[in-house]
């Protein structure tokens, strides 16, 4: 078994994709409600505007307590002094962004079965996701939907911290957390909402 840093649990975390206000007004109601971990995440955008968000969001979360990561590119985000990089099954591996990319110090990894969740045990990773939990229209073409009892199995299995993802709101997060998951990521509720920082502050009440 790797674990490659003694991350902690850390509740909440955003992934800003499109958010209705801009990115850096989102990311800046993220660090002012202590949310720990604010993901960019924009795909298909040009990578000149993907670079241009990275900075800006890197300048919000600069000196504050919440890490910036990016998604997919760990290039782009080491560019963009990111904190880390959160890859997907078919992304570069966890070793390999270790050895191109070692200011890299935060390393995420998504999964969407208990299989890769046990392949997860030897990288050199920080945390994994788990998801979908529920359908969501995010991705172009979406993982099988697990479910919160399948989801609380995945995150029972985690060597290192495990992120629900998927279709979590108000709504939906009571049953994740009921199935034992510690941490959460929300996209849609916050980042579709006029007043991110009032949306964050009812799901982490809802968390508490």
């Amino acid at each position: 078994m790797v674990i490659y840093s003694p991350m902690k649990d850390f509740g909440f975390y955003l992934v800003i994709t499109n958010p209705v206000v801009g990115y850096a007004r989102c990311a800046e109601a993220a660090v002012r409600a202590g949310v720990r971990i604010v993901q960019l995440r924009m795909k298909h955008a040009a990578r000149e505007d993907i670079l241009r968000e990275a900075r800006e969001m890197r300048r919000v979360t600069r000196g504050t307590d919440t890490l910036f990561i990016v998604n997919d590119d760990p290039a782009l985000a080491a560019e963009a002094e990111a904190d880390g990089v959160h890859v997907g099954q078919d992304d570069m591996s966890p070793a390999e962004v270790r050895a191109k990319f070692p200011q890299l110090k935060v390393v995420g990894l998504s999964t969407h079965n208990l299989d890769q969740v046990r392949a997860s045990w030897d990288q050199p990773i920080d945390y994994i996701g788990v998801g979908p939990v529920y359908a969501t229209p995010t991705k172009d073409i979406p993982d099988p939907t697990l479910g919160p009892e399948m989801a609380g199995r995945m995150i029972a299995a985690a060597r290192v911290p495990a992120v629900a993802i998927g279709g979590i709101n108000a709504e939906t997060l009571p049953p994740v957390l009921a199935a034992g998951a510690r941490n959460f990521a929300v996209v849609r509720a916050v980042c579709q909402s006029q007043d991110p920082y009032s949306a964050i502050r009812a799901l982490m009440e809802n968390h508490a």
